[in-house]
């Protein structure tokens, strides 16, 4: 069995394979070769963490695994980020344990490349602001790996907390992009990309705070009861795209205009149907389009199995009888 250590997966991952790695994912689940299994989320009753299982199995490349882990917001205090993960791959030929992967570092790249991905496939070619709604441990990934996908000339951003801005502010003049902290107001109406990346349980971003011909990637509900849009008029004037239906309806962002009977499924476009030229996806300027990315177990399987064969190629993995 192979071991890659998280201390490893700086050196072997790089935000433009988990882009690549995450596209093919979206093509594959789209054209039915690959699937997730059921996810399992739940509070522990310790610790105030969530806890849970992703799993699926990827025909075509042959990755069947999952991650197990969560989010333990008291951790930050203990000099650990919040969120914490480990990647078990299974040879799917004969069921034993391949490999056990170092998730935390894998989990971001791979969040913020489906966000990329969502943005490469669906926002304006013009898209010049980018708009961040969050400061936590994933916004910095998100806006290095989304402003790689249009000529952004700058970078506006709210949090509850503003001083936490701070942090996305180096990373955004790191890219040589201009930052700004402002009102929810003023971030809608110069955003043309909207990211969105907290762990909110109520709607932060209204239909009044977005533009037409804005792309939103919400990218922070991944678990019953969070919301981070307004699930009525601003999810009701989109056009609506995800990873993942059955896990958009009932733990992702648009679980909530599925209960107010705002949306049905079939409103709802996998983004991977875009990537296979089965779906048109954006198709006016002045069109609002909504991706929901509610993170499923194929991403961190794909980047996972990446990561394996570059350990092995570079010699960093550690091999051990099991």
């Amino acid at each position: 069995m192979i071991i890659v250590p998280e201390k490893e997966i700086a050196g072997l991952m790089t935000a433009e394979a988990a882009f690549d790695a995450v596209e093919k994912v979206f093509a594959s689940m789209a054209a039915r070769t690959a699937y997730n299994f059921p996810v399992i989320r739940e509070a522990i009753g310790h610790a105030d963490a969530l806890y849970g299982f992703k799993s699926g199995f990827d025909r075509a490349a042959l990755n069947l695994g999952l991650k197990s882990g969560g989010y333990w917001p008291g951790n930050a205090q203990k000099g650990l980020t919040n969120h914490q993960s480990t990647i078990f791959l299974f040879d799917a030929d004969t069921g034993k344990c391949r490999a056990v992967v170092g998730g935390n570092l894998l989990t971001a790249l791979r969040t913020a490349a489906a966000a990329a991905v969502s943005v490469a496939h669906l926002a304006r070619k013009d898209a010049k602001v980018l708009g961040i709604v969050g400061a936590g441990h994933q916004a910095a990934y998100q806006m290095r790996a989304v402003a790689a996908q249009r000529p952004f000339e700058r970078v506006v951003a709210w949090n509850r907390t503003p001083e936490k801005l701070e942090g996305l502010r180096k990373a955004a003049e790191a890219l040589g992009l201009p930052f700004e902290s402002v009102s929810l107001e003023d971030l809608g109406a110069a955003s043309d990309v909207i990211v969105t990346i907290t762990s909110s349980f109520g709607a932060i971003l209204t239909s009044e705070h977005v533009k037409d011909g804005t792309h939103i990637a919400c990218m922070g509900t991944d678990t019953k009861g969070k919301q981070e849009v307004d699930a009525d008029k601003l999810i009701r004037r989109s056009t609506l795209f995800t990873d993942e239906v059955a896990q958009s309806v009932t733990i992702g962002e648009f679980q909530h205009a599925i209960i107010d009977l705002t949306i049905r499924k079939e409103d709802i476009v996998e983004l991977g149907q875009v990537i296979n030229g089965d779906h048109p996806g954006r198709t006016s300027e002045k069109e609002i389009t909504i991706f929901d990315g509610t993170g499923v177990g194929l991403q961190d399987l794909a980047v996972a199995s990446s990561v394996v064969d570059l350990a092995v190629k570079q010699g960093v993995a550690v091999e051990v009888e099991f």
